[in-house]
């Protein structure tokens, strides 16, 4: 029987929870079964988790010959060559950088197409849905070719829980080659922030943050929510917070359970960024701004006087 693999994603060894949404999406395939692929000696620590979402095997991929971590071109060889091997025709992970990166990488080495910033998929018929033109529209696209690649929108479909045993194989599969590319340093951000594509609830300013000293309210709700805190193009550009905090076309994609957007217009490039949130809040003193067309609960009024009040609210 063929496998479908999921790329597991980690941190600090520790599997991000959105890759418990991409097992979930693999294992309603029903005629495969479903293998986790990891790379950095974490699979005994991942197991129990990994276990209880549908996984029956884990296979950890390394090599003798190179550091995979530092090269994306060996690790993409490494993974060819692993499914290959093990007759893994089905390949799905994270549509984050990282995971964008390796996928695509992936893909081209097997000669196959793939697609990235799916919202859907579905295994038997090697189909996916994109939403496209901003959101305007969500595209069926159907992949050819020996093996089915694509790449998950962090957090846009539901984990469900599927308890299994799942046992642990060592794999180092055969790599060539010299690296095109060498990854020298990791720059990461601050242990305090939260990563916003794993965000649960996120809080966003735009413009009218007026300054960078305007996101300090929005960092202080963020704590006592245990949030994420983003941005508009707009603020990004008035140089009031770094791209890396950027939610929208040009920034990061989002789907939390949660998102709360504060003087943020609601252009089209931010909303399709962050539409396939679960609930969406919208704080604007502006009744006519297009996000209150677009939320599930708009509330008209200053956000420097609503976000404290909203605070202080949670604390107590």
């Amino acid at each position: 029987m063929s496998y479908i693999g999921v790329l597991i994603e980690t941190k600090d060894k520790k599997a991000k929870k959105s890759n418990f949404g991409i097992i979930t999406a693999a294992c309603s395939d029903g005629s495969s079964d479903v293998c986790a692929l990891m790379f950095d000696d974490s699979a005994v620590d991942n197991k129990e988790i990994l276990e209880q979402y549908g996984i029956t095997k884990i296979i950890e991929i390394s090599s003798e010959q190179a550091d995979l971590n530092t090269s994306p071109d060996l690790k993409a060889q490494a993974l060819v060559g692993t499914m290959k091997t093990l007759d893994i025709k089905g390949l799905v992970g994270l549509s984050s950088p990282a995971g964008r990166d390796l996928l695509t990488r992936t893909a081209t080495l097997l000669n196959v197409p793939s697609a990235l910033d799916c919202i859907g998929v579905d295994f038997s018929d090697h189909t996916v849905l994109k939403s496209h033109f901003s959101g305007k529209a969500i595209a069926r696209l159907k992949l050819e070719g020996d093996y089915f690649i694509c790449g998950i929108r962090p957090n846009t479909i539901e984990a469900v829980e599927k308890s299994g045993n799942a046992e642990i194989v060592s794999h180092k599969p055969e790599i060539s080659g010299k690296p095109g590319v060498k990854i020298r340093e990791i720059k990461k951000a601050s242990s305090g922030s939260v990563d916003l594509t794993e965000a649960d609830i996120i809080i966003s300013g735009g413009r009218a943050m007026e300054s960078t000293e305007g996101f300090k309210i929005l960092s202080e709700c963020a704590e006592v929510l245990g949030a994420g805190v983003g941005a508009s193009r707009a603020a990004v550009d008035a140089g009031f917070v770094p791209h890396s905090m950027q939610v929208g076309q040009t920034g990061k994609t989002v789907s939390p359970k949660l998102y709360i957007g504060c003087g943020i217009s609601g252009a089209v490039q931010h909303f399709a960024g962050m539409k396939t949130s679960k609930v969406i809040v919208a704080i604007n003193t502006d009744k006519d701004a297009p996000i209150l067309g677009k939320c599930d609960y708009g509330i008209i009024g200053d956000l420097f006087e609503v976000v404290p009040a909203l605070t202080q609210a949670l604390k107590g």
